[in-house]
């Protein structure tokens, strides 16, 4: 995928997604919050974003529009990091307060019905289980 994501100048939560093939603005969005990282769903035309300051949220994005499907929030400080389970369909997140969050965000390919993102279905969180002072 020949994508960029980047900070706007002058506003610290504005962020401009990039096609990097021909060097175009695809669009630009305020996040309303730090973007900490990037996860690419395998299967479906989404991402997923992590964040800090001042949400400490994850958002689910459609691409190439980088429409906001929903808002996931568990954690109470910045959300650094975030990996994919080998199906793709399950996000664990880990932030700095020291959990880790797991979301079922979308179906498996191995699931036998049909490809279809739970995002458009209704689905929001899934599970959410949150375990404390992982070290």
């Amino acid at each position: 995928r020949d994508f960029c994501l980047s900070r706007g100048l002058g506003d610290v939560y504005k962020r401009q997604f990039w096609n990097t093939s021909n060097g175009t603005c695809i669009n630009a969005v305020d996040t309303q919050s730090q973007v900490c990282s990037l996860l690419w769903s395998t299967q479906y035309k989404e991402l997923v974003s992590s964040h800090g300051f001042s949400k400490n949220q994850l958002c689910i994005w459609k691409y190439p529009a980088i429409a906001k499907v929903t808002e996931l929030t568990a954690h109470s400080s910045r959300v650094l990091h975030m990996a994919a389970s080998p199906d793709g369909s399950v996000v664990v997140s880990a932030a700095a307060d020291e959990t880790l969050c797991f979301w079922k965000i979308w179906e498996s390919r191995d699931s036998g019905s049909r490809k279809k993102s739970l995002t458009d279905s209704g689905f929001r969180t899934g599970f959410n289980r949150r375990i404390h002072n992982i070290r």
